[in-house]
């Protein structure tokens, strides 16, 4: 295994070369910087495995260059904290933006090595599927979600994910996949309906990832049944993703009804982007950092209202278009840090062009009964309001002001679905 690599962060020259001398001796790679501004440089070209960073430096101070490494989607790594003058209040600051431990000097051999331990532990990769939901954020709403997947992780029933394109259904998938197995996605759906058995064959024991099976052909439809007769005996676990409309899609006749009973034995929903705004700011910037760390961008950092704007924004493509939004603001941004105006220039790109004024879009039926000329505009009304929320039924309740068994009522009778909109 490659020895870890410990960046040591200390304006006086004795203490950096004695513990440069120290770790060394313990088998570690070990990087010096003399004060914040060579730690920055460094960072901003490699990730180091962990940082002793001391707190007073001439330049500045470890606090603020811990504090703008996590502002920046940089403190991917385990941080300990140094100082000769440590105080309870210090440590608590330290911990709370995002250190791992604190070391008070003058450090002792055994403290110093045993907190080096520790922290390295600490930030040792996860397994494969653990580390898999890191991708959709840490919020209550992602909190929840994976509560609810560790409880079914043993079930060997087909599991049915439902939510918009991009939520992160695969990745919940991932989480469910034990490491060491196979993990087989088809290339093409086709390959349902030419040869399924070879698919089963290659996921033995393992976990087969279906996604949109919504959009699966009839031939394709059958060669899932065949599959799920088989998955038992072959020890696969199946999991599948579909969008809202797989309902609506069996009660057309597109898809098969006891293909969509058997697989949907066991459903979750997976929240949109929308339902979990608190996360989006905290992926903005992991997607930011893994662009800097990959090389593709220079060194960037997200201001504070940039990353509101983000926040605010409705995401209708998830996961995806948010990647896309940050690649394109890391690689056109003119300054360091990404302002607020950079996000409305990106998110500009893709609003349309020109919108018809109202009289253009809508013509009310002026010269019809009140009732009908009413339900015209309600029915205009609300399709306006399901577009502006991004057809999220919570907020759309919120929006108008009615109670949801009211409001469901209130569509019903104006004829609008509301199948494709409902998130769970």
């Amino acid at each position: 295994m490659a020895a870890n690599e410990i960046l040591v962060v200390d304006d006086e020259v004795g203490i950096r070369e004695l513990l440069s001398e120290i770790l060394h001796d313990e088998g570690y790679i070990v990087a010096l910087a003399e004060n914040a501004g060579a730690a920055r440089a460094y960072r901003s070209q490699k990730r180091p495995d962990l940082v002793l960073l001391d707190i007073w430096m001439p330049d500045t101070d470890g606090i603020t260059l811990l504090k703008e490494w996590e502002r920046a989607g940089l403190l991917t790594m385990p941080v300990v904290m140094m100082s000769g003058h440590g105080t309870i209040d210090t440590a608590v600051e330290a911990t709370r933006i995002g250190a791992a431990d604190f070391l008070e000097k003058p450090i002792a051999l055994q403290k110093l090595l045993g907190t080096v331990e520790r922290a390295l532990k600490k930030g040792e990769p996860l397994p494969r599927n653990g580390e898999a939901l890191t991708g959709m954020g840490s919020g209550s709403a992602v909190a929840e979600l994976r509560k609810r997947l560790e409880q079914i992780a043993g079930q060997a029933a087909p599991l049915l994910l439902v939510g918009e394109a991009g939520a992160g259904m695969e990745l919940c998938a991932r989480f469910l996949h034990r490491p060491g197995t196979p993990w087989i996605v088809p290339e093409s759906q086709a390959a349902l309906a030419d040869n399924p058995m070879n698919l089963l064959e290659r996921a033995r024991d393992g976990l087969l990832y279906l996604e949109q099976i919504g959009n699966l052909g009839k031939l394709e439809q059958k060669g899932l049944i065949l599959i799920l007769n088989k998955l038992e005996k072959c020890g696969v676990r199946l999991v599948c993703s579909a969008d809202l409309r797989l309902p609506q899609l069996v009660e057309d006749g597109v898809f098969d009804a006891r293909l969509f009973q058997a697989i949907s034995s066991l459903t979750l929903a997976v929240p949109g982007l929308r339902e979990r705004r608190e996360d989006i700011p905290g992926l903005a910037r992991q997607m930011l950092a893994q662009l800097v760390e990959t090389g593709q961008s220079a060194p960037r950092c997200f201001a504070d209202a940039a990353l509101s704007r983000l926040r605010d924004e409705n995401w209708p493509g998830n996961l995806p278009q948010l990647h896309n939004a940050v690649k394109t603001l890391a690689l056109t941004s003119l300054a360091d840090e990404i302002a607020v105006e950079d996000v409305n220039r990106v998110l500009g790109l893709f609003a349309p062009t020109s919108q018809p004024s109202p009289s253009v879009q809508h013509s009310l039926p002026l010269d019809s009964p009140l009732r009908e000329a009413r339900d015209e505009f309600e029915r205009i009304y609300f399709e306006h309001q399901i577009k502006k929320v991004g057809g999220n039924m919570s907020r759309l309740a919120e929006n108008v002001g009615l109670e949801r068994t009211h409001l469901y009522r209130k569509l019903k009778q104006l004829g609008i679905a509301t199948g494709k909109g409902e998130a769970s």
